[in-house]
This record gives C-alpha cells, structure tokens and sequence, in this order.
C-alpha cells in the first residue's frame, strides 16, 4: 500500500507526539555506554581497592561457589565494589576480575548487561523512577514531573550538590503499589506527587524516610479491602470423604 506525502506527513506528526511507551530514557545518566571511554575519574588509574572488610565478605561469598567456579560471584562481588565506591569505574572491575581470576572482559560484560551496575557517578540518593505501564496508568507522570520541578533536574541529571540523580527505568516490580520509586535500596510506594516531594525534603534533611506505602496500606493487600478469603481457612481434612 502506497500513502501520498501528506498522509505520511501527518502519521510522522502524529507519531512523533505520542510518547514512546516502548523506551525510558537512555541510561548515559548512570549506566553509561557499552564501550568505555577513558576519563579523569574512570580510567585504568582510578584508585580501588577493597576495604579490609569487604575482602572479609568476598571470602565469605566466595566460600559458598564450588572450587573452580569463582566467576559465579561477579554479580555479588561487582555489588560489593559498587557500594564501596558508589559506582563502578573500569579499576574497580579489574579489581573484580582480578579477585575472581578471570579476564577482565568477562565482568565488564556482567556490569554493562545489568543496568544495577553504575559505571557513572551518581548522587548520595540515586532516584529511579519507574514509568511502565502499570505505573503509567496509575499517574506515574505526575511524580516524574514533581522530582523534576522539585530539584530541577531532568532524567539522566544529577543536582549540582551532588545529593541527588534521576533515572527513568523499567518495571521494578512492585506494580501493586503503583506508581513507586526507589531511592537507593528502598522502595517508596502508593505515591502522590505530595509524598514524594515530603520524601525529598526529608532527604535533604538528613532524614530515612520509612520505605514502602504511602497509602495506609501495609503492604500489597488490596487497596479497596479483601474481597475473598475473609474468614480463617477450614481445618485440615475439610472436604475429604469419611468412608475413605
């Protein structure tokens, strides 16, 4: 089927003024691109070593691989240079493959596929908000928006104090409390645009806000009450034959 220049005109508007559901914003606000590209604070004469104690928890996790397997620890060993350092440049990964005894490559492959791994710097609270469909449908938006005007950054940034970055990501699987959050290991839930703008300037105050919902809710129960199983569970044999 061919469309005359005006059709494919207006489809080419149209599509350019409905918002991609399909993609969040690109990770070069934290997770970087794939191919690394030397810097003044990332390159292969960055300064890393582990702590005496994280080398402690390295042989502890370490300890629970079969001898010959220390490559199944990158994901956990990569965490743990991450929330040393606060993020990931190229020397703490050497730093990784050279702990675990394999080629660099094969941990700069783990770091780069799971978008966990920061290979950027990010600020003290680490923003990210999800926009996927359930936490679109349930205004997700509108918090975007309220983070933004309220520290005046936009997704990918970081405030100029340093104190806080904001990303765009997928689902982070809590899309019964939607639309949520989570700051660093935390997860903030059943927002308004309220909530999260008193979460920020708890933050900023040097304040954990309690994580979870904001509703009232205690957890993923239903919002509106149980609707089923709302008396206690028979006891046990209930609805087995007597005669067998």
């Amino acid at each position: 089927m061919f469309l005359s220049s005006a059709v494919r005109s207006t489809v080419s508007q149209a599509a350019r003024q409905v918002r991609g559901l399909h993609r969040s914003a690109a990770r070069a606000g934290a997770g970087g691109i794939f191919v690394h590209r030397d810097t003044p604070d990332n390159n292969p004469d960055t300064p890393f070593e582990f702590t005496a104690e994280n080398k402690k928890r390295i042989d502890a996790i370490l300890s629970m691989y079969p001898e010959g397997h220390k490559q199944a620890a990158t994901i956990p060993v990569l965490d743990l240079a991450q929330r040393q350092h606060g993020w990931l440049p190229i020397s703490a990964m050497n730093k990784v493959a050279e702990v675990l005894g394999v080629a660099p490559m094969r941990v700069y492959e783990v770091a780069t596929f799971y978008t966990m791994f920061l290979r950027k710097p990010v600020g003290k609270y680490f923003i990210q908000i999800c926009t996927t469909t359930p936490c679109m449908l349930c205004n997700s938006d509108s918090i975007l928006e309220a983070i933004q005007n309220k520290l005046g950054i936009k997704v990918g940034e970081t405030t100029a104090d340093k104190m806080f970055t904001l990303l765009e990501v997928e689902c982070l699987g809590a899309c019964v409390n939607a639309p949520m959050v989570q700051i660093n290991d935390n997860y903030y839930e059943d927002l308004t645009p309220k909530d999260i703008e008193q979460i920020i300037d708890e933050l900023k105050a040097g304040q954990v806000p309690p994580p979870g919902p904001r509703s009232g809710r205690f957890s993923c129960e239903p919002a509106g009450g149980l609707t089923s199983l709302t008396e206690p569970p028979p006891g046990p044999g209930f609805g087995v034959r007597a005669d067998l």
